[in-house]
C-alpha cells in the first residue's frame, strides 16, 4: 500500500480505520454470569474491587458511540460477551443477541465502522468451571459459540476471533501458580509493581496455548464459511523483548512461548491485530525490572512508546508482509492527560515510521476509549473519555480531541516534534 508523504504528518491511507476500543467485561457492567464476575467476587483473590456497574456501557452504548463519532473517529472496536449470549450450557439469550446486534446496527447507522471481538478475556463460568480452555472440547464449544453470533454479525466485516491469546494462556499459569502459592502472594506481588503479572516472569499455559490455537482456526473456518465477506485474525500482546548485549538467546527463548507461537498462528489470517504498550528488557539471567529512575505508568510498565512501532516491525518479520496489520491496542494508563498525548503522539510517529517502510497497516484504536475496570480495579485510567463512577456522566479529555481532530484530517504525527519527553503517569 503506497503512502504519500507530506509534512511532519502521515496521511493515512483511504480507508485507514482511526478509533478507540473497549472490551464488553470491563465498561459493561454486571456480567454476572462470566467466569470474572465469579472471581471477583470470591474470598482472598487477586482483585481489589469488583466491577460491579463498570462503566454501564451496556445501557449506554449508544452515548459512547455518539461520543466517538462527534470527536472525530471512524471506527469503534468492541466485544460480544459469551457468558450472556450463552449464560448455560446450550441456553441461548435471544435477548442478548439482538442487544449485540443492535451495537452492530448502531455503529454502523453513525458512521463508524465495528471491528467486533469474540471474546476477551471473560467466558461463561460454566465454560471455566469444566476446564476452560483445558477442556477437550473447548475449541469445539468456541466455534459453536461463533457459530450462534453469526446472525448478528453482518456488516462487521472484521472480526478478532480471541483477544490476546498469549494473555489468556498466561493467565491460566497465573491461576497455577496462585493454586501453589496462595491469592494472597500474587496480589502482594501485584501491589509491589506487578511483577508476578508480567509475561517474562511466567510461562503461558502450553495446553492453553495449543487449544487457543486451534479455537481460533476453529473459528475463522466458521467465519469464512457463512460467506459474510469476514475477514478474520486475532489479536497478540507485543511484549517488544529487548535483549541486554549477550542475552540475545535468552530473550529469543522468553519470545517463543510468549509470543512468536502466536503471530505464527497468524500467517493464514486475514489481517492480525497489533497490540503494544511498553517493552520488556532481558538480561542474561532473565527479565529486568523497569530500571532506576525510567518515567512509569499507572501500571508499573515503563513508558516506551516507540513499542508500537517495533511491535508492528516484528509482527512483519514473523507473520509476513503479506498479512495485513491493525493496531487493536495502543494507550497509556496515566492520570495525566498531557503525558497521554505525549505518549501517543510518539506511539503514532512510531507507526508511521514503519508505514512509510512498507508495513501495510489498516487501522490504529486506542485503548481506551472509556476510563474503565482493569481487571481487578478502577485505578489505571487509559481512558479517551472519562467516567463519573456515581452518575457515569462522560466527559471527553483533551486527549479524546486531539486524537479524534487527527482521525477527521486523515492524519497522524510524523516523527518531527515527537521526541518530548512523557512523565510519569500522575495519580
Amino acid at each position: 500500500m503506497a503512502v504519500p508523504k507530506t509534512g511532519t504528518e502521515l496521511v493515512l491511507p483511504e480507508g485507514f480505520l482511526m478509533g478507540a476500543a473497549t472490551s464488553a467485561h470491563q465498561v459493561e457492567g454486571n456480567n454476572v454470569a462470566s467466569d470474572w464476575w465469579a472471581l471477583e467476587n470470591a474470598p482472598e483473590t487477586f482483585v481489589e474491587v469488583p466491577s460491579g456497574d463498570a462503566a454501564d456501557s451496556y445501557h449506554r452504548w449508544p452515548q459512547d458511540m455518539d461520543l466517538l463519532r462527534e470527536l472525530g473517529f471512524n471506527a469503534y472496536r468492541f466485544s460480544i460477551e459469551w457468558a450472556r449470549v450463552e449464560p448455560e450450557p446450550g441456553r441461548v439469550s435471544r435477548a442478548a443477541l439482538a442487544h449485540y446486534r443492535a451495537m452492530v446496527e448502531g455503529a454502523l447507522a453513525r458512521g463508524l465502522t465495528p471491528v467486533v471481538t469474540l471474546h476477551h478475556f471473560s467466558s461463561p463460568r460454566w465454560f471455566s468451571e469444566r476446564g476452560g480452555w483445558r477442556a477437550p472440547d473447548a475449541a469445539e464449544l468456541f466455534a459453536g459459540y461463533t457459530s450462534t453470533v453469526l446472525e448478528i454479525l453482518g456488516g462487521a466485516t472484521r472480526i478478532a476471533t480471541l483477544n490476546e491469546p498469549n494473555m489468556v494462556a498466561l493467565m491460566y499459569a497465573l491461576r497455577r501458580y496462585a493454586a501453589e502459592h496462595g491469592w494472597s502472594a500474587l496480589a502482594q506481588s501485584r501491589a509491589e509493581g506487578g511483577a508476578a503479572f508480567s509475561p517474562a516472569l511466567i510461562s503461558p499455559d502450553e495446553v492453553v496455548t495449543r487449544t487457543l490455537i486451534e479455537a481460533h482456526q476453529r473459528s475463522r473456518d466458521v467465519l469464512r464459511g457463512a460467506g459474510g465477506g469476514f475477514e478474520v485474525g486475532w489479536t497478540v500482546a507485543n511484549q517488544v523483548y529487548h535483549a541486554e548485549p549477550g542475552a540475545e538467546e535468552v530473550a529469543a527463548a522468553y519470545a517463543r512461548p510468549r509470543e512468536e507461537v502466536f503471530l505464527e498462528a497468524a500467517r493464514g489470517d486475514d489481517w492480525i491485530g497489533v497490540q503494544a504498550y511498553t517493552r520488556h528488557r532481558v538480561g542474561p539471567d532473565g527479565p529486568l525490572p523497569v530500571p532506576d529512575g525510567a518515567p512509569t505508568t499507572l501500571t508499573g510498565w515503563e513508558v516506551y512508546p516507540e513499542a508500537l512501532g517495533e511491535a508492528v516491525a516484528h509482527t512483519v518479520e514473523v507473520t509476513g508482509a503479506d498479512v495485513p496489520i491493525v493496531v487493536t491496542e495502543n494507550g497509556i494508563a496515566t492520570g495525566d492527560d498531557g503525558a497521554r498525548i505525549a505518549y501517543t503522539h510518539r506511539a503514532l510517529a512510531s507507526l508511521a515510521e514503519q508505514m512509510r517502510r512498507g508495513a501495510d497497516v489498516r487501522g490504529y484504536f486506542h485503548w481506551s476509549a472509556l476510563d474503565n475496570y482493569e481487571w481487578g480495579t478502577f485505578r489505571p485510567t487509559f481512558g479517551l473519555i472519562g467516567v463519573d463512577p456515581v452518575t457515569f456522566a462522560r466527559t471527553p479529555k483533551p486527549s479524546a480531541r486531539w486524537l479524534g481532530a487527527l482521525a477527521a484530517a486523515g492524519r497522524i504525527p510524523d516523527a518531527a516534534g515527537a521526541d518530548r519527553p512523557v512523565p510519569s503517569a500522575a495519580r
